[in-house]
């Protein structure tokens, strides 16, 4: 399916701001991922431990889907999420400008995987996606609290999530099915209303990713230790 044939690799870079980044390697047809600070991305991160054999936190919160530049001069996403802006409210399936991802408080670490498609297979994943844009598929949230227990069940993983909805997609259930259109599976054996945006990076199928990368999520007892030693580092410097 690939144009381009990818083994798994890796691109760290640092020292950019996340628009810098964004330019750079925002391409059409490319999944981006994305993880903060507020406390759902970091109840997502920690459900996605049961994923690690260490039980590590997952970096990813959320995953959409890279449109292009349009007419107006900006590159867009696609994208199911939950919005709300002054007396609006935007629930499911979406376009947005990749620009709501230059806030770095919010968006602490960015990744975007490349993998490979054609131009013919580019356009046939967006067209996918405007579709459910022009359905307006829902985002739910009932199917993500069903991922989380089939989290915590790994048995549950390849069912068929518990609580499924017809016309309902959250962030990287959509971006699994788009790609699944294509004959691509990211993250095999999972069904797809199961898919976890950690799922994605970690797909098996060839793919370069450039990550981007500032803080790794930490769990309240990391935090709790780390306000003890900033607590320690005070007090002997107050008695020197």
């Amino acid at each position: 399916m690939p144009a381009r044939a990818f083994q798994h690799e890796t691109v760290c870079l640092a020292n950019l701001t996340n628009e810098e980044f964004l330019r750079r390697h925002a391409h059409p047809g490319r999944i981006g991922l994305s993880g903060g600070l507020t406390f759902i991305d970091q109840a997502i991160c920690r459900a996605e431990r049961h994923l690690d054999e260490k039980e590590r936190w997952g970096l990813w919160s959320h995953a959409f889907i890279f449109q292009g530049t349009r007419a107006d001069g900006h590159h867009w996403v696609i994208e199911s999420d939950l919005q709300v802006h002054h007396k609006h409210i935007q629930l499911g399936v979406q376009e947005n400008r990749v620009s709501k991802y230059y806030d770095e408080k919010l968006y602490t670490n960015l990744a975007v995987l490349d993998f490979g498609l054609s131009e013919e297979h580019t356009a046939t994943l967006l067209g996918e996606a405007l579709e459910l844009v022009a359905t307006r598929a829902k985002y739910s949230v009932r199917e993500l609290l069903g991922t989380l227990i089939a989290l915590r069940r790994q048995e549950l993983r390849a069912r068929t999530n518990v609580l499924a909805r017809e016309s309902s997609l959250y962030c990287s259930a959509f971006v699994q099915h788009v790609f699944r259109r294509l004959g691509v599976e990211l993250a095999p054996g999972v069904d797809g209303k199961n898919t976890t945006p950690e799922d994605i990076s970690r797909s098996p199928v060839p793919h370069l990713t450039y990550l981007l990368q500032r803080q790794a999520p930490q769990s309240p007892l990391q935090k709790l230790r780390r306000r003890a030693q900033a607590r320690v580092r005070l007090l002997k410097k107050r008695t020197t």
